[in-house]
């Protein structure tokens, strides 16, 4: 009875030891996700706030401004758009801190343009030589604007910085795939002699292995659920730092993290269980010491 009492304390042990590992690599797997996905939102943040000014002749007439807002306004590429009139272009201007010519000149010497900013898929260097040489063919158009310097970097460097964070996202992943099918081993390595006690009475292996896969299944299902906290709570302290991140936070891809994550804590968990239970049901007795 004793033995008994002692194989059970055992086999709590080792249980807790199981669950705390395997949240550990969860944890840390969780936290290098969110990273990635937040980089990659942030990417397409800032390639959506890339400004293209389309310039307008001067003077023009209400009527062709409009019909040339409505042929931009229609295109795929665009995500948002504004129309600034020359009063509109003024006061940016003077806003920005330049001084006003209103001692100087009798006119307003800034143009009407119409500003808009694209969807990230259309943000590189040859859509947008396309889309100004589109618009610059247009009658009414002197001239369109974009920074091509910063348009032609961002874009190399971000796709550098997706293919960096791709590459270690798989190393932690086998990384962690490893650390927690050796957590589990170790784990059933205590409960070894239970195993081999109840096949020596009879027990058959689906008998044997049932319980124990059911318990893989429980133990990975609250490792991936207190693995998943432990990340919202270094959202949650991440976002007060730095509340930006609440605007570009795709919750989508977060619930495909979150929920990946709760389903490798138990898939793993649950085949490292049952190939250790093979392995124990295989061996003779004396190999078990």
């Amino acid at each position: 009875m004793a033995e008994k009492t002692k194989a059970v304390k055992r086999g709590k042990a080792s249980y807790f030891m199981s669950i705390l590992g395997v949240t550990l690599v969860l944890f840390l797997l969780g936290v290098i996700g969110w990273l990635v996905i937040n980089t990659r939102t942030l990417g397409q943040h800032f390639k959506e706030e890339v400004e293209v000014n389309v310039y307008l002749r001067d003077p023009l007439a209400t009527a062709d401004s409009a019909a040339l807002v409505q042929y931009i306004a229609a295109k795929p590429y665009i995500k948002e758009y504004i129309f600034t009139t020359k009063e509109m272009a003024k006061a940016k201007y003077l806003a920005d801190g330049n001084e006003s010519w209103d001692g100087i000149l009798t006119e307003n010497p800034l143009p009407q343009s119409i500003d808009f900013k694209l969807k990230s898929d259309y943000l590189n260097v040859d859509t947008l030589k396309n889309i100004k040489a589109d618009l610059e063919q247009q009658t009414y158009v002197t001239e369109v604007k974009y920074p091509e310097l910063l348009v032609g970097g961002l874009d190399s460097k971000i796709k550098i910085v997706n293919w960096v964070l791709l590459g270690i996202s798989l190393l932690l992943l086998l990384a962690a795939i490893g650390l927690i099918d050796n957590t589990i081993r170790l784990a059933m390595f205590s409960n070894r002699f239970i195993i081999k006690t109840m096949q020596m009475v009879g027990a058959t292996r689906g008998f044997i292995a049932r319980p124990l896969g059911i318990r893989a299944i429980i133990n990975g299902a609250i490792s991936g659920a207190i693995a998943i906290a432990g990340v919202l709570l270094i959202i949650r302290g991440a976002r007060k730092m730095l509340p930006e991140l609440a605007a570009i936070q795709d919750n989508s891809q977060l619930a495909l993290l979150f929920a990946g994550m709760m389903a490798l804590g138990i898939l793993i968990t649950l085949i490292s269980t049952h190939t250790s239970v093979l392995k124990y049901l295989k061996k003779k007795l004396d190999d078990l010491y």
